[in-house]
């Protein structure tokens, strides 16, 4: 039975100033908070109505009324937290009844809130309650505990101006423009596909299928605000949706990107994500299996059930106006030479499949990527932006205690690679760092975490590139280690070396002396002494050189690299 939903989404709340520049110049003496990358796409939906019938961060009332029953404060229904997290320093600045401006990195005024709300959220039992889990291998569970300011801000929120696009200018849609749109094209039905992956044949065979049975146009609406980390970039999958287009009959299918910045948090995700499109102008919304899950958690299981929010979007689908269009995996069928959702499977037919894992593992080792599974065109365009791991950029991050060893592995490293060629190969070592790049920061904790980070921001560009960054600092704590891998790995190889050399071997090996000072208490927070030093639980390689030469231990690096295939054999 095909139910039909008003088109158009009901009414927009949509919050921009009528005259921005008396806005600009209200904000001109307020506090200032630069936003995050995250946050400036939940202000930049907010402003434009994508969220509504919210008009700014959710008050305290309405977060607790969210989290605990996905309802607002008023008894609208709706799945996800927002709110401005921020620092406790920033926050007393942000008292309820004071205004504040938040701006983009480049300091350009986006919009001005008058904060109704200040408090200090239980995180764990937001991620309980949100997400499901405290488990960190959730993003967004790591995003609450790592990231997330230890203050939330609530109240409603001015526009000065959206945030800047310069990629993709034809393809980005506020929700009004989208409205516009789809009356223009006399589109009475939409239905919105999500995703944050470039599409493949199964996509565009589930799409198909979705419209038909909807007897609805298609608006493939892709996220390219923030997904899951490990993602393949927006601007790939972007050139990959236009290939796909042209496999659509014409005038049927239009392409648009959503900023959005994706929590990952599974049933109430899809539940948000339908609102959204529905907001948007579409009257119906595909739910496809496992939607907006991160995967497997810390112990192997999945994070939610494959069908979880089928169920809860169809508890709910009276009341969000929007029609859920819910539809199996779609699989491979051998013998029939096409797809079909898994429910349609005969016994004995042959069913094929391609993970993303065994895709990712192709495009490495530049392995043939076979035409049941994509198009050649979209193939083609992962392999320009996914080389060969011998082709690729990576790192090579050197951890451990002061005299343990690390800056000779590493400019022995160095010449090795260098005599290899076919990359440009840069040393970070910990001491040069200092000197160069954080000559005014001193030892505290915050300190040396900021240090590491530059590093880890250097080899990211480093690596980005196509070259090779051999870092050597001490980098004591695993969360802010942890930090440079996530920074590092979308864009190239990242190889952790703990350099585990015991403390009584580099206290005998002390030329500075530092370690002496320390245990006279004339150096204070020195690593190893009176400041702990936290070993990797899983690195890549670990290396002791008490019991091996540098030679020997370059051997083994070098190994390890042609084993992960980024040294090529000759």
């Amino acid at each position: 039975m095909i139910h039909t939903i008003p088109p158009y989404g009901g009414t927009l709340k949509e919050c921009y100033a009528d005259d921005p520049e008396v806005l600009k110049r209200e904000a001109m003496g307020l506090p200032e908070w630069t936003l995050s990358r995250r946050q400036l796409c939940d202000v930049e939906l907010l402003l434009s109505g994508g969220f509504s019938p919210l008009e700014g961060f959710m008050s305290e009332a309405d977060y607790y009324g969210v989290v605990e029953n996905m309802r607002l404060d008023d008894g609208t229904l709706w799945p996800m937290p927002l709110t401005l997290d921020v620092d406790a320093g920033f926050a007393a600045l942000a008292a309820p009844g004071e205004r504040i401006a938040l701006r983009d990195a480049e300091g350009l005024l986006i919009a001005v809130m008058d904060v109704s709300d200040r408090w200090m959220p239980d995180k764990a039992h937001e991620a309980r309650r949100v997400l499901g889990t405290e488990d960190r291998a959730h993003p967004a569970m790591r995003y609450l505990s790592e990231y997330a300011g230890e203050v939330y801000l609530g109240g409603r929120l001015t526009g000065a101006a959206a945030p800047l696009h310069y990629d993709f200018k034809a393809l980005r849609h506020t929700p009004r423009q989208l409205r516009e749109e789809f009356v223009r094209r006399g589109w009475s039905r939409v239905v919105a596909f999500q995703t944050r992956n470039p599409m493949h044949r199964a996509h565009l065979e589930l799409t198909f299928r979705a419209a038909q049975r909807a007897e609805a146009n298609l608006l493939i609406h892709p996220v390219v605000g923030m997904t899951k980390p490990g993602d393949v970039d927006h601007y790939t999958r972007v050139r990959c949706y236009e290939h796909a287009l042209r496999r659509f009959p014409e005038q049927t299918t239009m392409l648009s990107l959503l900023p959005l910045a994706m929590r990952m948090a599974g049933p109430r995700e899809a539940l948000w994500h339908a609102i959204i499109r529905r907001n948007h102008g579409c009257t119906h919304f595909i739910v496809g299996r496992d939607h907006a899950s991160p995967g497997k958690d810390s112990l192997g299981n999945d994070f939610y059930g494959p069908y979880e929010a089928h169920e809860l979007l169809a508890a709910h689908r009276d009341e969000i106006g929007i029609e859920p269009v819910p539809f199996q995996a779609m699989v491979y069928v051998e013998e029939r030479a096409e797809y079909v959702p898994a429910g349609e499977v005969a016994p004995g037919e042959t069913v094929k499949s391609l993970s993303g894992t065994e895709l990712r593992r192709r495009l490495r080792e530049g392995l043939e990527i076979p035409e049941w599974f994509t198009y050649p065109e979209i193939a083609a365009e992962l392999r320009r932006t996914h080389p060969p791991r011998h082709r690729q950029g990576f790192t090579v991050f050197f951890t451990g205690l002061s005299g343990a060893g690390k800056s000779t592995l590493a400019n022995a490293l160095m010449v090795k690679l260098m005599e290899l060629g076919g990359r440009p190969v840069t040393l970070l070592d910990g001491d040069i760092v200092r000197t160069h790049l954080s000559s005014e920061l001193g030892f505290s904790r915050a300190h040396r975490d900021l240090n590491v980070q530059r590093i880890g921001f250097v080899a990211s560009e480093i690596t980005k590139n196509g070259g090779v960054a051999i870092c050597a600092p001490i980098a004591p704590y695993a969360a802010t280690r942890q930090r440079v891998r996530e920074m590092i790995e979308p864009l190239g190889g990242f190889l952790e070396v703990h350099v585990a050399t015991p403390l009584a071997v580099c206290e005998q090996r002390d030329r500075k002396g530092l370690y002496a000072k320390a245990r006279a208490g004339l150096i204070k927070g020195f690593t190893g002494i009176d400041d702990p030093y936290e070993p990797p639980e899983d690195p890549e390689l670990r290396l002791d050189t008490s019991a091996l030469s540098p030679a020997a231990g370059i051997q083994r690096l070098l190994l390890k690299l042609e084993a992960l295939g980024f040294i090529a054999r000759p």
